[in-house]
């Protein structure tokens, strides 16, 4: 059961080069942390690293310990360059294995598509004690190891795999969060965005400028997991939007 009062965070590591020349844009980040936001886990950092081993290892290591997940995208394929396997299994420690059930799942989807070749078997491939993620897409699995989720590059496949894990994984306390609208410039309410986050300890609030109507304003998203905490702090800084003559919008603007 879900420990309610505390955070559960994860890391997401994007792999590969393609990310990284530019070449291919990355729609996986904003995909995975809305997901994790409806499990009740919260996406705590991103790292996109190259397809070289060492990278990936490090990644790895570094942040699965500090957070209760590892999510990964990327390099799981037929392909030479795709290492993430391997580099994983450096990793934790293990050997590299193919998955029974992911040959009969893979020999079955290539039956009537050439065969499962040489190449096709390399995504049968896993840490050795790992589980697999279903991808009703293409039939190469994803894979779960402890608490590393390996996932395909492809948004739409890992859309499939997200799909999948929904509601598998434990989570803490719901984010919760509210946002204030005011026509001001970030730099006039800087001391009130820092002394009102301060005299509020279980709240955030992120300043977010834009220009429009010929004139600049910000919206103020305040966020907390103490549903109590979070309507004081926002109206604590409505009030002082208000005393230096700047109204402010509840629902943002």
């Amino acid at each position: 059961m879900a420990d309610s009062s505390r955070i559960y965070t994860a890391a997401l590591i994007v792999i590969g080069d393609e990310i990284l020349s530019g070449r291919t844009h990355d729609k996986n980040i904003a995909q995975i942390a809305g997901w994790l936001g409806v499990q009740n886990i919260r996406l705590a950092e991103v790292r996109v690293v190259a397809d070289v081993t060492a990278a990936i290892v490090e990644a790895v290591n570094t942040l699965r310990a500090r957070n209760d997940y590892v999510f990964t995208t990327g390099g799981i394929g037929p392909t030479h360059d795709d290492i993430t396997v391997d580099a994983i299994a450096q990793a934790v420690g293990v050997n590299v294995v193919v998955h029974p059930q992911a040959r009969a799942i893979l020999e079955d989807y290539y039956q009537e598509r050439g065969g499962l070749t040489d190449a096709r078997l390399r995504m049968a491939r896993v840490p050795e004690g790992a589980e697999l993620i279903p991808n009703r897409y293409t039939g190469a699995p994803g894979i779960k190891f402890e608490n590393l989720f390996i996932m395909a590059g492809v948004p739409q496949i890992t859309a499939g795999m997200l799909e999948a894990l929904t509601g598998t994984l434990e989570g803490g306390a719901p984010l919760l969060s509210e946002t204030v609208g005011c026509w001001v410039a970030e730099s006039e309410v800087a001391d009130l965005l820092r002394l009102t986050e301060k005299a509020h300890a279980s709240c955030q609030i992120g300043s977010y400028p834009f220009w429009r109507e010929g004139r600049t304003g910000a919206n103020f998203v305040i966020r907390s997991t103490d549903a109590n905490e979070l309507a004081a702090c926002s109206r604590a800084l409505i009030d002082g939007l208000a005393a230096i003559d700047k109204p402010a919008f509840a629902g943002g603007i």
